[in-house]
């Protein structure tokens, strides 16, 4: 399979799976959610990251004692229905924050398997739309525990 190098080079009214995102080499963010591209902001602003740093903080305390693992984005994690295989995957996403506590579902490429929690921070860019997307996912996906952060109101 052709590598991809623009974004402009994908069609975005065709569905895609995780074997064609592997091959995706261009600096855009996207995610994959049940085969659709959606655009992710560029990269979080100041007051998304202080928020994100102090997060990561908090929860390496909390969880240091733990037998789980935390990550920060970008970081994929693929939701699956049926099949683990790259060319069946139809969602990946990158949580702003993500923890698993079932080590199982980690590999070099990230988490296959919904985590158990997952932190998403609003961002300028995430719209009403796209967090209910996203909890109505994590819900039907199993993800046990979902947060939406958002900075401006503290």
């Amino acid at each position: 399979m052709k590598a991809i190098t623009k974004l402009s080079d994908l069609n975005f009214s065709q569905k895609y799976t995780y074997a064609d995102y592997l091959n995706w080499k261009f600096t855009e963010r996207v995610e994959l959610i049940k085969g659709w591209i959606h655009q992710m902001s560029p990269a979080p602003n100041l007051g998304h990251q202080k928020v994100s740093w102090k997060l990561c903080g908090i929860l390496f305390y909390y969880f240091k004692n733990q037998s789980c693992s935390a990550f920060a984005a970008p970081f994929d994690v693929r939701l699956i229905k049926k099949s683990k295989a790259d060319q069946k995957v139809t969602t990946v996403v990158q949580p702003d924050i993500c923890v698993v506590w079932d080590d199982t579902k980690l590999d070099e490429k990230g988490c296959i398997g919904a985590p158990d929690f997952i932190i998403e921070i609003v961002s300028p860019g995430n719209s009403k739309k796209e967090l209910k997307t996203k909890m109505n996912l994590y819900e039907e996906n199993g993800v046990l525990e979902y947060w939406i952060v958002n900075p401006l109101e503290e």
